[in-house]
């Protein structure tokens, strides 16, 4: 924590226009396979948004203003079905709970400027957390982090919109469209692991799931990561204390 605080409050210095434009392609190269990745998620939520009757602009509108894979294949389904906005507010957040232990290790402190930050806290979705929150991304600037989650934006709301336009050409007996975004959790777990190559964590994670699948299905995911959120604190604390004591 000293660290990051130390960091915040260094002095910016002003890019040129020559490194900015290094830092974006820096930032391109790093998230273009994650771009590509994200082809079949976009096409099928495109898809999806058609096949539930909604109008075809509404799946780059929701790419564009929610931004946030899971919780547009959830929204789909609540708009068709005309829900409350109650109920779309109380799904959004359990779903999206998950960004508040995104936010911990996000590094946030090397974006400064309040428009640039606001953007970045809206943009941070779980590729942009794979990607930067990692050892290899210490010392990335304001520009390539920006950078990463616009290429991806954009990458993201063109496939929706391609989706959309494609809804029309595939026949509704195509099922399975919305288990996309498990599949993605998946390969981006697997990857997080070939990163840190943590054996206890993904054990720990997969136990606070099963706890919580049993205690509560329907709310499975806030407990689970509440659960996991304070697993993580304790297990700070005692490496914390054990550290001292050595």
């Amino acid at each position: 924590m000293q660290v990051i605080e130390s960091e915040a409050v260094l002095p910016q210095r002003e890019e040129t226009r020559a490194e900015a434009r290094t830092e974006i392609a820096a930032g391109w190269r790093t998230v273009s396979a994650a771009c590509v990745a994200v082809v079949p998620l976009g096409l099928a939520l495109g898809v999806l948004v058609v096949q539930s009757g909604l109008a075809w602009w509404w799946a780059p509108v929701l790419g564009a203003v929610v931004f946030a894979g899971s919780m547009e294949f959830l929204l789909v389904g609540l708009l068709a079905a005309s829900a409350p906005l109650a109920q779309i507010a109380v799904s959004t957040l359990l779903v999206n709970f998950r960004h508040v232990f995104y936010a911990i290790s996000f590094p946030l402190h090397r974006v400064p400027g309040g428009w640039w930050k606001a953007y970045s806290t809206f943009a941070l979705t779980d590729e942009a957390y794979a990607i930067t929150a990692t050892p290899e991304s210490a010392g990335w600037s304001r520009t390539r982090i920006v950078s990463i989650q616009a290429f991806f934006h954009v990458a993201w709301v063109l496939c929706v919109a391609a989706g959309a336009g494609m809804g029309s050409l595939i026949p509704p007996q195509v099922v399975g469209l919305d288990f996309a975004v498990t599949a993605l959790f998946v390969v981006l777990g697997i990857e997080a692991y070939k990163v840190r190559r943590s054996v206890p964590m993904p054990a720990l994670a997969l136990g606070c799931a099963i706890v919580a699948a049993l205690i509560s299905p329907a709310n499975m995911l806030l407990i689970a990561m509440g659960m996991f959120g304070a697993a993580l604190v304790c297990s700070y604390a005692v490496s914390v204390r054990m550290s001292r004591r050595a």
